[in-house]
């Protein structure tokens, strides 16, 4: 299995040079990674609560998709062993859509007669990352107004995972 590169190589905000295209000749990306994030949406999904406690990022960054699993699970987990699994509903507000490419370069030696070069350089899809701005709500968590402490310690875990900061708000819902 390939290292992964680590996050600090794909945080910063790009011009997106991914063209995908049902039409194979017209494509520049043969395959897409998948998608690592296994579920969208946990908890009890049908009832509603008064409170939702979302984590906004401070910054505009990519968040890869392994990183958005890793959130999901600690923040899940967290409330799953001290809320139950019906009294609350944690929520990804953002999906990884942007591929990320790699163009590796050989070293050694003798690398120099076989790399070719980096300028206008394409290379491999080697995952996909959520693309998301500054102020833009990654996750959100829908509690009762006695689990509030604990969906944001949950949204605290989850910032933890990802390459940049964020901040936790807590907004009561208006009844219809």
């Amino acid at each position: 299995m390939a290292k992964l590169i680590r996050a600090c190589a794909w945080r910063r905000l790009e011009r997106p040079y991914t063209r995908k295209s049902k039409y194979r000749s017209k494509a520049f990306v043969r395959a897409v990674p998948v998608n690592k994030v296994v579920k969208h949406e946990m908890g009890d999904l049908v009832k509603s609560f008064p409170y939702v406690v979302r984590l906004h990022s401070d910054v505009d960054v990519q968040i890869r998709s392994n990183a958005l699993e890793s959130a999901r699970k600690s923040a899940n987990r967290l409330l799953e062993m001290g809320l139950g699994k019906d009294t609350y509903k944690l929520k990804f507000r953002v999906y990884a859509h942007h591929i990320l490419r790699n163009n590796p370069l050989a070293s050694g030696a003798g690398a120099d007669r076989m790399s070719t070069g980096m300028k206008m350089s394409f290379g491999k899809a080697v995952g996909i990352a959520a693309r998301v701005h500054r102020g833009q709500p990654i996750l959100e968590v829908h509690c009762k107004e006695k689990d509030l402490k604990m969906a944001k310690l949950a949204m605290t875990r989850a910032r933890h995972k990802f390459p940049a900061g964020g901040y936790v708000r807590v907004e009561k819902i208006q009844a219809k």
